[in-house]
């Protein structure tokens, strides 16, 4: 048996057939009924009918790849978006995102991020100004050096790497976003909770040891859905952030006992951990289970 569902656009109505919801996705995962979030169904549904109603959610921010990269790097953990945005928004009016004379100093870089922004009509201020002004000048140098290889994402994610700040997930943000790529995948606290509650991720797998593991597990996983690895990972990043109640009611359903307090236990440490500038930027992150 298959499932059917509709996509309504306007008069008329596209109609979707996907498999039952035995049938497995990847090995050992089922798809799941296409209305329970979140199945693997329900997944592919979303990313479908956001095709149809022209709503796919786009996530390249800047006009160059130094603006990406800036984009990406002063956001991430730790940072709301809005914050992240607004400074990004900041250095690009003062005009220290164009490379075109070369790498804007850290000390400019410093002296606007520690600048009071404007932000839905209050001042704010950004996080961690003194580490990122050092991580964007950082960049900025190695682009400003060697042209960046764009010919794949793994590419892009492997060149971007040994500069300081710029771990896997990052990294794969700024290939992801910037070159629409389908051959990396960010795997923050959101997917992994994803993977957790749909099954598609291994037990036991941490993204400071295991993170090009997850990747390939989250790609095999996209490839069964049928859909873009770039658009289920932005999808699933949106709803998974937008409905965090329900995740964590999910999750305490759903893990036994002991795996769902160290959930929690985990979270804490994310929030408790060392300041940032004592750690690279983005690779400590939870386990997924015990």
């Amino acid at each position: 048996m298959t499932q059917h569902a509709a996509i309504f656009l306007g008069h008329t109505a596209v109609h979707l057939e996907l498999p039952s919801a035995a049938n497995e996705v990847v090995a050992g995962v089922p798809w799941g009924a296409i209305d329970a979030f979140p199945t693997p169904a329900y997944w592919a549904f979303q990313v479908m009918a956001r095709r149809v109603n022209g709503t796919s959610v786009r996530y390249r921010i800047g006009n160059t790849l130094a603006e990406e990269v800036a984009a990406c790097l002063l956001g991430g953990h730790g940072i709301s978006a809005s914050i992240g945005l607004a400074a990004f928004r900041h250095l690009k009016q003062h005009g220290l995102l164009s490379l075109e004379r070369g790498a804007p100093t850290e000390a400019d870089l410093l002296a606007k991020l520690s600048t009071p922004m404007e932000l839905e009509g209050r001042s704010v201020l950004y996080r961690f100004a003194k580490q990122k002004a050092r991580y964007l000048n950082a960049a900025f140098n190695r682009l400003v050096q060697e042209p960046a290889p764009t010919g794949t994402g793994r590419q892009l994610r492997d060149w971007l790497l040994p500069v300081q700040g710029i771990g896997p997930k990052t990294a794969s943000w700024i290939a992801r976003n910037w070159l629409d790529a389908d051959d990396v995948a960010i795997l923050d606290i959101h997917i992994l909770r994803a993977g957790m509650l749909g099954g598609f991720f291994d037990q036991g797998l941490t993204v400071e040891r295991d993170y090009l593991k997850l990747e390939q597990q989250f790609l095999a996983f996209a490839r069964g859905l049928g859909v873009r690895a770039s658009e289920l990972d932005a999808l699933m990043w949106l709803e998974m952030a937008s409905s965090q109640t329900t995740v964590h009611e999910l999750l305490r359903e759903r893990l036994p006992a002991p795996a769902a307090k160290q959930q929690t236990r985990n979270q804490r440490q994310i929030k408790s951990r060392a300041p940032a500038h004592q750690r690279r930027a983005d690779t400590r992150q939870a386990r997924l289970v015990d």
